[in-house]
């Protein structure tokens, strides 16, 4: 998926009033933000906007919103930060609203190269719905342009993301893509498309539901599948293997099988465990000290799950890693979260932190990972967005993407 579309660097801003929708969906604790890894995302983007000389909007959701518009999920500590790290005042505009009077005014009143950021946007409740158009409009109606620069938001049609475009185009103005979009489309475009090969996938994580159509799409595009982490279990059951505890969808088995007998045909390698590290039941707190056994998965006891790669597989995947010269990697080999059941995810974020291939961490729990444990400075590129991601390595076109204008 070549970028065809404008970006930040195609536009002239010089006096307009811009809108850039952001990720800024940060974790919060006591109001402070503990990961500022989204907000220094989107630094490059508002700063090339600002030094443009445009009037730079920001809007975001952050958290799901499930009872309502409340202090504990405003955007108002995001303000703050912002306004350190570029240097000027952000103005906030607390009203939850979003496009009230309020951010009307503010607005009307800005200068060039001003920064204002507006409330929440899940404020407004349910912005896919029929509220979803006429809140894209009050959006549009603040701004001449209008930039995405969400990656991780872009695979849901909402007003902030999509909706807001038709009506900024009607009234002769740009969509464009800011530099965040651009470096993860490009990204994770040129791996799936035209990926510099031998082409290694990674998929992991605990079901083998979220990732069907990823599977068949990467075993199209790739030399080599490895499968870790929970979904792998119901691989090894699909072949007859007893699994004893462990995580299992008894409803794959036949897509699974199919699976195998499609890479086959294909001539493609699919990397299931060869061995597993087994415990009794599951840690509880999740970091709680475990004993470990590892055994074969011809081996695995009935009354034991397994939770993480053993060392075996942990070396033949290493080794897969070391041939690649791409590699792409969504989902954790086991239960990282867990210091002793981390084994498997440290061995292969190393291989991946080791090699000269380029490596692309597909967001979400792989990404948490991969910075945790002190390798997201040796990978070519971290994806800010985990569900979007996925969508991408499935295929799917990404609204946001899609609703951005072409050259």
């Amino acid at each position: 998926m070549a970028l065809n579309k404008k970006t930040v660097d195609d536009i002239n801003v010089k006096g307009k009033r811009v809108l850039v929708r952001c990720d800024f969906n940060v974790p919060l604790k006591n109001g402070e933000i503990t990961d500022e890894t989204r907000i220094n995302a989107a630094l490059p983007t508002i700063n090339k906007l600002i030094a443009d000389g445009g009037k730079v909007i920001l809007c975001s959701h952050l958290g799901k919103v499930k009872n309502g518009p409340n202090e504990g999920e405003s955007l108002a500590p995001v303000a703050a930060r912002l306004s350190e790290k570029l240097g000027k005042e952000v103005v906030f505009v607390a009203d939850y609203n979003v496009t009230g009077e309020a951010a009307t005014a503010t607005v009307a009143a800005m200068n060039e190269g001003d920064v204002v950021l507006l409330q929440n946007t899940r404020f407004r409740g349910k912005e896919e719905t029929k509220n979803g158009e006429e809140f894209s409009k009050e959006l549009a109606d603040l701004a001449d342009d209008y930039v995405c620069d969400a990656f991780g938001s872009s695979h849901r049609a909402h007003a902030s993301v999509e909706g807001v475009t038709k009506f900024i185009t009607a009234k002769g103005g740009n969509n464009a893509v800011g530099y965040l979009m651009q470096k993860e489309i490009e990204f994770l475009g040129n791996a799936v498309e035209n990926p510099v090969r031998p082409f290694v996938a990674i998929l992991g994580g605990a079901k083998v539901a979220d990732k069907l159509n990823v599977i068949s799409n990467l075993l199209e595009k790739c030399d080599t599948l490895i499968i870790g982490g929970g979904m792998a279990y119901t691989f090894l059951k699909a072949q007859g293997k007893e699994i004893g505890n462990s995580l299992c969808d008894d409803t794959k088995f036949d897509y699974c099988l199919e699976m195998m007998a499609k890479a086959e045909k294909l001539g493609k390698k699919l990397l299931l465990p060869v061995d597993s590290g087994v415990i009794a039941a599951f840690p509880n707190p999740i970091d709680a000290e475990i004993d470990v056994d590892y055994v074969s998965v011809d081996a695995i006891p009935a009354d034991k799950e397994a939770c993480d790669i053993g060392p075996e597989t942990a070396a033949l995947y290493a080794e897969a890693v070391k041939t690649a010269k791409t590699v792409v990697w969504n989902g954790p080999m086991g239960v990282f979260e867990n210091p002793v059941l981390a084994k498997g995810t440290i061995a292969v974020a190393k291989a991946l932190a080791e090699t000269d291939a380029t490596t692309i961490i597909g967001g979400g729990d792989s990404a948490a990972a991969v910075n945790q444990l002190g390798f997201g400075d040796k990978m070519s590129h971290i994806s800010t967005g985990g569900g979007a991601s996925l969508e991408f390595l499935e295929g799917k076109e990404l609204p946001g993407v899609v609703a951005a204008d072409n050259k």
